[in-house]
């Protein structure tokens, strides 16, 4: 049995990146979004042109996060916390929750089992980072309102009825149907997909929780550069820095 958290496999030009936490019903722990993160770095800058994101049991997509170490889900969310130009499928079985509907909400496209089931119980439990109010931007305003403050659990055929999904599927079939959306876009032109998505990431209203985590990873980055430490050690040397861009 794989140790990783989570595991990426490049089969033709697609990643399958799988939350590999079948006994916790993958439920995101820090030690899990730091995987997941990785992987989105390993994807952007790869050979890979499409992803797919899914899940080592069909009992839980995810459960949400680890509420003995809940994370910083904007640090794994791909167009969030890490930048990603590149098209994201999500493939969901059984339940998604929490901060793994945000996952879903910021891949490109959505395929699930009719046995689904997605749920966002925060307002019932007294706790949120905000991200997900973006899903308000991405599927009619009531029905997410209706979602995010009722918090009731949505079925697989209503999330597909008010746009949250492209498509559902049997259990069985899952992994195919996400396949042949993945191959079909490898074969479109990557350019074009990479603009095309930048370009709807303009279009899409943004929330403050959204902005705030794409603030602080470019800051982040900043604070890690190989310049930063550039011009700290050329200040203390008195000399002039030579900057790298990096």
């Amino acid at each position: 049995m794989s140790t990783e958290l989570v595991t990426y496999e490049s089969k033709d030009q697609i990643a399958i990146i799988t939350l590999n936490r079948p006994d916790k019903l993958n439920a995101l722990s820090v030690e899990l979004g730091e995987e997941l993160r990785a992987a989105w770095l390993r994807f952007q800058a790869g050979d890979d042109r499409v992803a797919i994101l899914t899940s080592a049991t069909d009992r839980a997509f995810s459960v949400g996060a680890d509420l003995n170490r809940p994370p910083e889900i904007w640090r794994f969310t791909p167009g969030v916390g890490v930048e990603v130009d590149k098209p994201i499928i999500a493939a969901v079985d059984g339940w998604c929750v929490g901060g793994a509907v945000v996952l879903v909400q910021f891949c490109d496209l959505c395929v699930v089992a009719e046995s689904a089931k997605f749920s966002y119980p925060e307002a019932k439990v007294g706790v949120s980072g905000g991200l997900i109010t973006s899903l308000a931007a991405r599927i009619p305003h009531k029905i997410a309102m209706e979602f995010v403050l009722v918090a009731d659990e949505m079925s697989a055929q209503r999330a597909y009825e008010v746009g949250m999904v492209n498509k559902v599927v049997p259990a069985d079939q899952l992994l195919d149907a996400a396949m042949e959306y993945a191959v079909k876009l490898r074969e479109n032109a990557p350019m074009v997909l990479s603009l095309l998505k930048r370009f709807v990431a303009e279009v899409i209203d943004r929330g403050p929780s959204e902005l705030a985590g794409i603030a602080r990873r470019d800051t982040e980055a900043l604070l890690a550069s190989e310049d930063l430490a550039e011009g700290k050690a050329s200040f203390a040397e008195k000399r002039k820095p030579k900057f790298q861009g990096r």
